[in-house]
């Protein structure tokens, strides 16, 4: 979509509104995507058990605390995902060396088989995707998107 008209004064503010469209069809496809994920490591999983699966696999072994503060989401959510996590065998719950009374959370060699090969199947499809763009073009991409992010933190 382009938003530029020479000596429009309120290009600006249709570009921000461009933005903020293109932006929520960006979140409703994540949100679709997380979903087709979860229900590829199992038809019952919750979207955000996968995300918190994903993060644990990025960041573990890690507490259950921590896990909930990155992905936003309160203690007895985190218990719950993380108990269906357990029960799925994806996960893995060990001692806290550091701290007796807590545990933490490790990817199993199970989680990190659908983990990966879901990453594996994701790369391949967003490749396809784009097999049209530019070296360039896709770095362009990156950098915009990484200059959003950065603006947002």
């Amino acid at each position: 979509m382009t938003t530029e008209v020479a000596g429009d004064p309120d290009l600006r503010v249709r570009a921000l509104g461009a933005v903020e469209d293109e932006i929520g069809v960006l979140m409703r496809r994540a949100r679709r995507a997380v979903a087709e994920r979860a229900a590829l490591v199992h038809p019952d999983m919750h979207p955000a058990a996968y995300l918190m699966l994903t993060q644990v696999a990025a960041c573990g072994p890690v507490r259950g605390s921590e896990v909930g503060c990155a992905l936003q989401i309160d203690k007895a959510a985190v218990s719950r995902y993380a108990q269906h996590l357990l029960d799925l065998g994806l996960v893995d719950r060990e001692p806290d060396p550091d701290d007796g009374r807590a545990s933490l959370l490790t990817v199993s060699a199970e989680g990190r088989r659908r983990v990966d090969a879901i990453d594996e199947a994701r790369r391949g499809a967003l490749a396809e995707r784009f097999s049209t763009w530019s070296d360039h073009d896709l770095a362009h991409l990156a950098d915009v998107l990484g200059q959003y992010n950065a603006t947002l933190s």
